[in-house]
């Protein structure tokens, strides 16, 4: 592997994630307030949605777009269907059905820092791929809602009696209907595709009255977020320790795999290298903020020690870090 490509590590975004794991681990009393924090991803969101906007504006619509997002579409109804019966083999279906829901789904700052990888690179990816990031949002939690309904059904078919009937009708107004609002009426998604239709009314001329402070503005303010980002992940490390080697495999391998399977179906559909990074990295991705939301009230049968500690605690440091260079390099070599 091309050691060039872990440069990144010496991002100053990067490193300061790591300064925020540092800074957690010896329990220093640094910390970013609440309202900062949450202004930080709102913006964050915005900048990449008007981005985008604007670059699909210049490009219309084409092919690539339509070929980029089946995949996306694709990749988010697959990836809970084939690891949902490889989880059963250790766990319940509750627990099993919300972790393959989270990895299943994307996560919005992996995303962000594959295009900051690609920027650095000079490697021009699609606008569309926000469009993508937003869509693989559901799918997996109704795959997942859907499991669980199945074990549910199952266990008061062996008689789990009045606890399995009790927990289904607490359960059972959660309708596909509700995941759907749920997902895409949320802020953070509402935000991104409001930013998304904003930027591609605009257009780059529009662009250039905003972007000292969505363009210029940018790395600094996403290095202050990984800061914070650092210092949750190396907070929740501390909660691992229920999660089984297995499960510790799992959280590694699991986006490495996605990423593969993605990056094979883009190279044989014609999907440039820098649109088949993304759709890898989403694929690879696992989501700790809309779908654990989400499961939380859809899957209350299920432990949100594994499924969001899983996907923040491990694989999204091994995806920043380490998994968007080791994607770059697979792309190119296929």
């Amino acid at each position: 592997m091309d050691i060039k490509l872990f440069a990144t590590l010496l991002d100053p975004a990067i490193l300061f994630f790591f300064l925020g794991i540092f800074a957690a681990l010896v329990r220093s009393n640094l910390e970013i307030p609440p309202p900062v924090a949450k202004f930080l991803s709102l913006y964050l969101l915005m900048a990449i949605g008007i981005k985008g906007g604007v670059a699909l504006s210049v490009s219309g619509i084409q092919t690539e777009m339509l070929i980029g997002l089946t995949i996306a579409l694709f990749m988010a109804f697959f990836v809970p269907l084939y690891t949902y019966p490889l989880l059963r083999r250790k766990l319940d279906g509750f627990n099993a059905a919300a972790i393959a829901a989270t990895y299943g789904s994307v996560s919005a700052v992996t995303f962000i820092a594959a295009g900051q990888f690609l920027d650095n690179h000079g490697v021009p990816y699609g606008g569309y791929m926000a469009v993508a990031l937003v869509i693989m949002e559901a799918p997996a939690v109704i795959m997942a809602v859907a499991l669980a309904a199945m074990t549910r059904a199952n266990l008061a078919q062996q008689g789990a009696g009045a606890t399995a009937a009790k927990v289904e009708k607490q359960t059972g107004s959660f309708s596909i209907k509700g995941i759907l609002h749920e997902s895409f009426t949320d802020g953070a998604i509402v935000l991104l595709l409001g930013s998304l239709l904003i930027g591609f009314v605009v257009g780059a001329d529009g662009y250039k009255v905003i972007k000292p402070f969505t363009g210029d503005l940018f790395k600094g303010l996403l290095a202050f977020f990984l800061l914070e980002m650092g210092m949750l992940v190396a907070r929740r490390m501390r909660e691992m320790n229920n999660v089984g080697p297995f499960l510790l495999v799992f959280a590694f391998i699991i986006p490495v795999l996605n990423a593969a399977l993605t990056i094979t179906l883009a190279h044989f559909a014609g999907v440039s290298d820098g649109d088949t990074l993304m759709l890898a990295v989403l694929a690879a991705s696992a989501s700790y903020i809309v779908v654990p939301a989400v499961v939380r009230v859809a899957i209350p049968e299920a432990n949100p020690g594994l499924y969001f500690g899983m996907a923040l605690a491990l694989t999204f440091p091994f995806n920043v870090v380490l998994g968007i260079p080791l994607y770059y390099q697979m792309v190119h070599f296929l």
